[in-house]
């Protein structure tokens, strides 16, 4: 461990500031003394973003927020986001949306009505303006498993040989909902969905606006490089996502009922794990997203 990671470790900002306590030097902090369902003070504020820079990952355990009391902590962070995928036709999703194993008839199912989650992604990578953080309370978990996994892309990044630093410079690629919904097996885009989310593009080294960190900005919603053959940039993709998520770059968070955790989709991919009895026991987590700014 750095002198400046010491530093950070179970430090915390102010005497009346929640505590943080390192988890992971790949990202993850614990942080307690701290009643999310409350509004929340300038030092308490203050603490949370300067520990969101310094570990990506916040964990803060044994909270109970209703969707108000979500809502309004999320906002302490920007503007939230709305979701495409809508519960019916013509039907959007509210702004606490659910991720969860249940069916339309309540029950627990191993094949849900959309199972992207469970790809390798960074949310929201099809919009123009992608997502900042999302935030997820969990409220029903499995006695074990139904993990959540995050991969550190500053971290992959930095670990690629100079030459393929210097191939990859400077290429954008295209991210879509209609080719993720392709890539996962997740049932097709609908015309209203299509229209609403256009292709757009982003670079592939994506610039972290606060930390000036060279992040890869990649997963399930990225559908090729924009000016390269199709196969041979899917390729590349594949192994770059292949090289993102090796075990040295990845943090695995196991949930307990009442967790609130929120990340940095600028600088992490996530999936969860089905390493569960889907069709038998619930998973629901109440999920918020924060508008970003567009990568550069």
């Amino acid at each position: 461990m750095t002198d400046r990671q010491t530093k950070l470790a179970d430090k915390p900002v102010a005497a009346d500031a929640p505590a943080v306590r390192r988890l992971s030097d790949i990202g993850g902090a614990q942080i307690t003394g701290i009643d999310l369902a409350q509004p929340l003070r300038a030092v308490q504020k203050k603490a949370i973003l300067a520990a969101f820079i310094d570990h990506h990952i916040l964990i803060f355990p044994g909270q109970n927020l209703d969707d108000a009391a979500q809502l309004a902590f999320s906002r302490e962070f920007g503007e939230l986001e709305g979701h495409v995928r809508r519960l019916e036709p013509g039907v959007e999703s509210p702004l606490v949306n659910l991720v969860t194993n249940l069916g339309a008839d309540g029950a627990p199912t191993q094949k849900p009505a959309t199972h992207g989650n469970y790809h390798w992604h960074t949310d929201k990578s099809y919009h123009a303006v992608p997502s900042l953080t999302t935030i997820l309370h969990a409220i029903e978990i499995p006695p074990a498993g139904g993990d959540t996994q995050f991969a550190n892309t500053g971290r992959a990044y930095d670990a690629l040989p100079e030459a393929r630093k210097r191939q990859i410079a400077g290429l954008r690629v295209v991210h879509s909902w209609e080719s993720s919904r392709r890539h996962t097996g997740d049932a097709p885009a609908t015309e209203e969905e299509k229209r609403e989310r256009p292709p757009v593009t982003h670079p592939l080294v994506r610039i972290h606006p606060d930390t000036g960190a060279r992040t890869l900005y990649i997963g399930s919603h990225a559908s090729h490089v924009e000016g390269m053959d199709y196969d041979a940039s899917r390729a590349l993709l594949e192994s770059l996502l292949e090289h993102t998520v090796q075990p040295q770059f990845v943090y695995t968070h196991r949930w307990r009922r009442g967790d609130l955790v929120m990340w940095d989709n600028r600088t992490l991919l996530h999936r969860a794990l089905a390493n569960y009895d889907m069709g038998a026991q619930r998973r629901v987590l109440h999920r918020t997203v924060v508008r970003g700014t567009a990568p550069f």
